[in-house]
Protein backbone atom coordinates (compact mmCIF):
# COMPACT_ATOMS: atom_id res chain seq x y z
CA UNK A 1 0.00 0.00 0.00
CA UNK A 2 1.22 3.26 -0.96
CA UNK A 3 -0.28 7.07 -0.54
CA UNK A 4 0.58 10.17 -1.75
CA UNK A 5 3.35 11.57 0.81
CA UNK A 6 1.71 14.65 0.60
CA UNK A 7 -2.06 13.17 1.41
CA UNK A 8 -0.51 11.02 4.22
CA UNK A 9 1.06 13.99 5.67
CA UNK A 10 -1.85 15.92 5.76
CA UNK A 11 -3.81 13.30 7.68
CA UNK A 12 -1.13 12.57 9.80
CA UNK A 13 -1.02 16.38 10.69
CA UNK A 14 -4.80 16.49 11.16
CA UNK A 15 -4.11 13.66 13.79
CA UNK A 16 -1.65 16.12 15.52
CA UNK A 17 -3.81 19.02 15.75
CA UNK A 18 -6.65 17.26 17.49
CA UNK A 19 -4.79 16.35 20.05
CA UNK A 20 -2.79 19.67 20.58
CA UNK A 21 -5.80 21.74 20.60
CA UNK A 22 -4.62 25.36 21.20
CA UNK A 23 -1.41 24.57 22.58
CA UNK A 24 0.51 22.01 24.85
CA UNK A 25 0.17 23.50 28.23
CA UNK A 26 2.39 21.21 30.10
CA UNK A 27 5.48 21.59 27.53
CA UNK A 28 5.23 25.01 27.13
CA UNK A 29 4.92 25.86 30.98
CA UNK A 30 7.70 23.83 31.96
CA UNK A 31 10.37 23.40 28.80
CA UNK A 32 12.17 26.77 27.88
CA UNK A 33 11.92 27.92 23.96
CA UNK A 34 14.76 27.31 22.49
CA UNK A 35 15.90 23.94 23.72
CA UNK A 36 17.05 21.14 21.31
CA UNK A 37 16.96 17.24 22.35
CA UNK A 38 17.50 14.04 21.14
CA UNK A 39 15.09 11.42 21.57
CA UNK A 40 14.64 6.98 20.88
CA UNK A 41 11.57 5.04 20.13
CA UNK A 42 12.20 2.26 22.46
CA UNK A 43 9.63 -1.27 22.38
CA UNK A 44 9.28 -2.01 25.47
CA UNK A 45 7.74 -5.53 24.02
CA UNK A 46 9.03 -8.31 21.31
CA UNK A 47 6.73 -7.60 18.18
CA UNK A 48 6.44 -6.82 14.58
CA UNK A 49 7.08 -3.04 13.84
CA UNK A 50 4.83 -0.81 11.28
CA UNK A 51 4.52 2.51 11.75
CA UNK A 52 7.99 4.01 11.54
CA UNK A 53 7.38 5.14 7.36
CA UNK A 54 4.45 7.78 8.96
CA UNK A 55 6.05 8.57 12.17
CA UNK A 56 9.13 9.95 9.55
CA UNK A 57 6.66 11.61 7.86
CA UNK A 58 5.23 13.02 10.55
CA UNK A 59 7.99 13.99 12.20
CA UNK A 60 10.11 15.46 9.17
CA UNK A 61 6.61 17.84 8.83
CA UNK A 62 6.57 19.11 11.97
CA UNK A 63 10.43 20.09 11.69
CA UNK A 64 12.01 17.79 13.63
CA UNK A 65 15.01 14.85 12.36
CA UNK A 66 13.50 11.81 12.42
CA UNK A 67 16.28 8.32 11.61
CA UNK A 68 14.52 4.91 11.80
CA UNK A 69 17.20 2.40 12.73
CA UNK A 70 14.98 -0.71 11.55
CA UNK A 71 12.53 -1.42 8.82
CA UNK A 72 8.48 -1.52 9.01
CA UNK A 73 7.83 -5.54 8.92
CA UNK A 74 10.97 -6.75 11.17
CA UNK A 75 10.25 -8.43 14.45
CA UNK A 76 11.97 -6.99 17.28
CA UNK A 77 12.60 -7.72 21.14
CA UNK A 78 11.56 -5.45 24.17
CA UNK A 79 14.41 -2.58 24.71
CA UNK A 80 15.43 -2.00 20.60
CA UNK A 81 15.68 1.24 19.62
CA UNK A 82 13.29 2.04 16.19
CA UNK A 83 13.84 5.60 15.73
CA UNK A 84 16.20 8.43 16.48
CA UNK A 85 14.95 11.93 16.91
CA UNK A 86 16.45 15.04 16.92
CA UNK A 87 15.20 18.92 17.07
CA UNK A 88 13.10 21.32 18.95
CA UNK A 89 12.67 19.81 23.00
CA UNK A 90 8.24 21.34 22.42
CA UNK A 91 8.01 19.59 19.28
CA UNK A 92 9.34 16.48 20.10
CA UNK A 93 7.09 16.26 23.28
CA UNK A 94 3.87 18.10 21.58
CA UNK A 95 4.07 15.46 19.34
CA UNK A 96 5.14 12.20 21.15
CA UNK A 97 1.48 10.82 21.97
CA UNK A 98 0.27 10.80 18.57
CA UNK A 99 3.24 9.53 16.99
CA UNK A 100 3.67 6.85 19.27
CA UNK A 101 -0.39 5.72 19.14
CA UNK A 102 0.28 5.44 15.48
CA UNK A 103 3.25 3.01 15.97
CA UNK A 104 1.75 1.26 18.98
CA UNK A 105 -1.49 0.36 17.07
CA UNK A 106 0.23 -0.16 13.68
CA UNK A 107 2.58 -3.10 15.25
CA UNK A 108 -0.19 -4.47 17.65
CA UNK A 109 -1.89 -5.16 14.34
CA UNK A 110 1.27 -6.24 12.52
CA UNK A 111 1.89 -8.56 15.57
CA UNK A 112 -1.41 -10.25 15.90
CA UNK A 113 -1.41 -10.76 12.25
CA UNK A 114 1.94 -12.18 11.75
CA UNK A 115 1.12 -14.66 15.04
CA UNK A 116 -1.75 -16.53 13.23
CA UNK A 117 0.06 -16.27 9.76
CA UNK A 118 3.01 -18.32 11.24
CA UNK A 119 0.14 -20.39 13.04
CA UNK A 120 -1.24 -21.02 9.71
CA UNK A 121 2.29 -22.19 8.08
CA UNK A 122 3.57 -24.05 11.11
CA UNK A 123 0.74 -26.32 10.40
CA UNK A 124 1.66 -26.62 6.79
CA UNK A 125 -1.46 -24.30 5.47
CA UNK A 126 -1.14 -22.37 2.68
CA UNK A 127 -4.58 -20.13 3.15
CA UNK A 128 -4.31 -16.71 3.22
CA UNK A 129 -5.24 -14.55 6.58
CA UNK A 130 -7.72 -11.52 6.15
CA UNK A 131 -8.79 -8.98 8.35
CA UNK A 132 -12.07 -7.06 7.22
CA UNK A 133 -13.99 -3.46 7.23
CA UNK A 134 -14.04 -2.95 10.79
CA UNK A 135 -11.33 -0.43 11.54
CA UNK A 136 -11.91 2.87 13.40
CA UNK A 137 -12.83 5.86 11.21
CA UNK A 138 -9.86 7.76 9.75
CA UNK A 139 -7.87 4.78 10.10
CA UNK A 140 -8.47 2.46 7.52
CA UNK A 141 -5.07 3.43 6.06
CA UNK A 142 -3.47 2.41 8.88
CA UNK A 143 -5.05 -0.39 10.49
CA UNK A 144 -4.86 -1.74 6.85
CA UNK A 145 -1.24 -1.34 5.82
CA UNK A 146 -0.32 -2.69 9.48
CA UNK A 147 -2.22 -6.28 8.38
CA UNK A 148 -0.05 -5.90 4.95
CA UNK A 149 3.37 -5.62 6.84
CA UNK A 150 2.38 -8.49 9.03
CA UNK A 151 1.64 -10.77 6.38
CA UNK A 152 -1.96 -10.61 6.30
CA UNK A 153 -4.27 -9.66 3.15
CA UNK A 154 -6.11 -5.98 3.11
CA UNK A 155 -9.43 -7.45 1.91
CA UNK A 156 -11.83 -4.44 0.75
CA UNK A 157 -10.11 -1.00 1.09
CA UNK A 158 -13.46 0.25 0.06
CA UNK A 159 -16.77 -0.59 -1.13
CA UNK A 160 -15.88 -0.50 -4.72
CA UNK A 161 -13.29 -2.71 -4.79
CA UNK A 162 -15.14 -5.55 -5.08
CA UNK A 163 -18.73 -6.42 -5.32
CA UNK A 164 -19.28 -8.03 -1.51
CA UNK A 165 -23.22 -9.38 -1.33
CA UNK A 166 -24.36 -9.83 2.09
CA UNK A 167 -27.52 -11.09 3.81
CA UNK A 168 -29.52 -7.12 3.77
CA UNK A 169 -28.78 -6.81 0.24
CA UNK A 170 -30.07 -10.32 -0.33
CA UNK A 171 -33.12 -9.59 1.85
CA UNK A 172 -33.68 -6.82 -0.60
CA UNK A 173 -32.92 -7.84 -4.01
CA UNK A 174 -34.70 -11.02 -3.34
CA UNK A 175 -32.56 -14.08 -3.62
CA UNK A 176 -28.82 -15.13 -4.30
CA UNK A 177 -29.39 -15.56 -7.93
CA UNK A 178 -31.32 -12.68 -8.70
CA UNK A 179 -28.07 -10.52 -6.57
CA UNK A 180 -25.69 -11.99 -8.40
CA UNK A 181 -27.54 -11.72 -11.97
CA UNK A 182 -27.99 -8.25 -11.20
CA UNK A 183 -24.52 -7.66 -9.95
CA UNK A 184 -22.66 -9.10 -13.60
CA UNK A 185 -25.20 -6.97 -15.43
CA UNK A 186 -23.70 -3.68 -13.93
CA UNK A 187 -20.56 -4.63 -12.96
CA UNK A 188 -17.19 -4.15 -14.79
CA UNK A 189 -15.33 -7.18 -16.07
CA UNK A 190 -12.43 -5.44 -13.63
CA UNK A 191 -14.80 -6.22 -10.41
CA UNK A 192 -15.00 -9.24 -8.62
CA UNK A 193 -18.40 -10.73 -6.93
CA UNK A 194 -18.53 -12.50 -3.33
CA UNK A 195 -21.72 -13.65 -1.99
CA UNK A 196 -22.31 -14.65 1.50
CA UNK A 197 -24.16 -17.29 2.24
CA UNK A 198 -24.48 -19.82 5.58
CA UNK A 199 -25.95 -23.13 4.07
CA UNK A 200 -24.75 -25.80 1.42
CA UNK A 201 -27.00 -24.97 -0.75
CA UNK A 202 -26.81 -21.59 -1.03
CA UNK A 203 -23.11 -21.85 -1.77
CA UNK A 204 -24.06 -24.59 -5.05
CA UNK A 205 -26.16 -21.36 -6.15
CA UNK A 206 -23.77 -19.06 -5.62
CA UNK A 207 -21.00 -20.49 -7.50
CA UNK A 208 -23.47 -22.06 -10.71
CA UNK A 209 -24.82 -18.33 -10.77
CA UNK A 210 -20.96 -17.18 -11.12
CA UNK A 211 -19.84 -15.30 -8.06
CA UNK A 212 -16.14 -15.31 -7.68
CA UNK A 213 -15.81 -15.63 -4.33
CA UNK A 214 -18.14 -17.17 -1.34
CA UNK A 215 -17.72 -16.06 1.93
CA UNK A 216 -19.43 -18.91 4.29
CA UNK A 217 -20.88 -17.10 7.22
CA UNK A 218 -20.37 -18.32 10.99
CA UNK A 219 -20.52 -22.09 9.30
CA UNK A 220 -18.79 -24.16 12.30
CA UNK A 221 -15.70 -25.90 10.52
CA UNK A 222 -18.00 -29.22 9.92
CA UNK A 223 -20.29 -27.45 8.01
CA UNK A 224 -17.57 -25.76 5.89
CA UNK A 225 -15.63 -29.28 4.59
CA UNK A 226 -19.58 -30.49 3.72
CA UNK A 227 -20.30 -27.25 2.07
CA UNK A 228 -16.80 -27.63 0.41
CA UNK A 229 -17.45 -31.55 -0.42
CA UNK A 230 -20.71 -30.25 -2.11
CA UNK A 231 -18.98 -28.11 -4.68
CA UNK A 232 -16.63 -30.58 -5.17
CA UNK A 233 -19.31 -33.13 -6.13
CA UNK A 234 -20.73 -30.74 -8.24
CA UNK A 235 -17.88 -30.05 -10.07
CA UNK A 236 -18.12 -26.06 -8.66
CA UNK A 237 -14.88 -26.07 -6.27
CA UNK A 238 -12.45 -25.20 -8.20
CA UNK A 239 -14.45 -21.81 -10.04
CA UNK A 240 -14.90 -19.88 -6.72
CA UNK A 241 -12.73 -18.81 -3.96
CA UNK A 242 -13.97 -20.11 -0.36
CA UNK A 243 -13.55 -17.99 2.38
CA UNK A 244 -14.76 -18.62 6.15
CA UNK A 245 -15.33 -15.97 8.15
CA UNK A 246 -17.30 -15.48 11.80
CA UNK A 247 -16.42 -16.74 14.77
CA UNK A 248 -12.73 -17.52 14.17
CA UNK A 249 -10.48 -17.28 17.32
CA UNK A 250 -6.26 -17.14 18.03
CA UNK A 251 -7.42 -20.64 19.73
CA UNK A 252 -9.66 -22.14 17.09
CA UNK A 253 -8.03 -21.21 13.92
CA UNK A 254 -6.29 -24.43 12.94
CA UNK A 255 -9.82 -26.23 12.93
CA UNK A 256 -11.02 -23.92 10.33
CA UNK A 257 -7.55 -23.96 8.36
CA UNK A 258 -8.29 -27.92 8.41
CA UNK A 259 -11.83 -27.27 6.35
CA UNK A 260 -9.67 -25.97 3.83
CA UNK A 261 -10.91 -22.83 2.87
CA UNK A 262 -8.79 -20.35 0.49
CA UNK A 263 -9.31 -16.87 3.14
CA UNK A 264 -9.83 -17.17 6.92
CA UNK A 265 -10.93 -13.52 7.75
CA UNK A 266 -10.84 -11.95 11.22
CA UNK A 267 -12.73 -8.64 12.22
CA UNK A 268 -10.82 -8.70 15.55
CA UNK A 269 -6.80 -8.42 14.03
CA UNK A 270 -8.57 -4.39 13.13
CA UNK A 271 -11.84 -4.20 15.43
CA UNK A 272 -9.82 -4.90 19.28
CA UNK A 273 -5.99 -4.96 17.96
CA UNK A 274 -3.54 -4.70 21.34
CA UNK A 275 -1.18 -2.06 21.16
CA UNK A 276 2.52 -2.52 21.16
CA UNK A 277 4.43 -1.42 24.14
CA UNK A 278 6.35 1.49 22.78
CA UNK A 279 7.61 4.74 24.48
CA UNK A 280 9.65 7.71 23.47
CA UNK A 281 12.79 8.29 25.76
CA UNK A 282 14.70 12.02 25.86
CA UNK A 283 18.32 10.62 25.97
CA UNK A 284 19.77 14.18 25.49
CA UNK A 285 19.04 17.84 26.39
CA UNK A 286 20.93 20.79 24.32
CA UNK A 287 20.25 24.61 25.49
CA UNK A 288 20.59 26.58 22.40
CA UNK A 289 22.92 29.70 23.10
Amino acid sequence: MAFPKRLLEEKLRGFLEEDIGQGDLTTLSTVPSGVTAKAQILAKESGVVAGLEEAQILLESVGLHAKPLIKDGLRVKAGAVLMEIRGDARTILMVERTLLNIISRMSGIATETNKLVRKIESAGYTLKIACTRKTAPGLLYFDKKAVMIGGGDTHRLHLDDLILIKDNHLKIAGDIVNAIKKAKQTASFAKKIEVEVTTPTDAIKAAKTGADIIMLDNMKPNQIKETIKKLQQKKLRSKVLIEASGGITEENILDYAAARPDIISLGAITESPKSLDISLEVVEVILRK
